[in-house]
């Protein structure tokens, strides 16, 4: 009979960040952004938040049937339903749209603070990390 070592998995994740990563949902993996990078993250994905919700204002306000858009990217009728109600304002529809989009946020914030800190650093903008 052969034994495995059982601590094979954990020797993987402390080594593979990315694997960390991997086992942590979005918004677990946005706090440990916040965490390590602190007022960069924060802004950054604050920024990022701002462009979104007038990104989708203005389509909204131009006219376009965003429930068209969403259907056609993949979002199910169910939750279409539950957070866009007829005859809504424009700031409201755009808001509830800007929200089903929090995952690709997240998503670009959690890539792209790391990447923005490192070119910081080395641009001599931020102090280099304490040993």
């Amino acid at each position: 009979m052969e034994y495995k070592d059982a601590a094979e998995p954990l020797k993987k994740a402390a080594t593979d960040p990315s694997a960390e990563n991997k086992k942590l949902n979005k918004s677990q993996q946005l706090k440990q952004v916040f965490k390590e990078y602190g007022a960069v993250g924060v802004s950054f994905h604050v920024g990022i938040s701002l462009v979104s919700l007038g990104i989708f204002y203005l389509a909204v306000s131009s006219g376009v049937d965003m429930s068209t858009v969403l259907l056609k990217l993949g979002f199910s009728e169910a939750s279409l339903q539950s957070r866009m109600a007829a005859g809504t304002s424009t700031f409201v529809l755009a808001y509830a749209v800007h929200k089903l989009f929090a995952p690709v946020r997240i998503s670009i914030t959690v890539v792209s603070v790391p990447f923005l800190v490192r070119y910081c650093r080395k641009a001599g903008f931020f102090k280099p990390p304490a040993p």
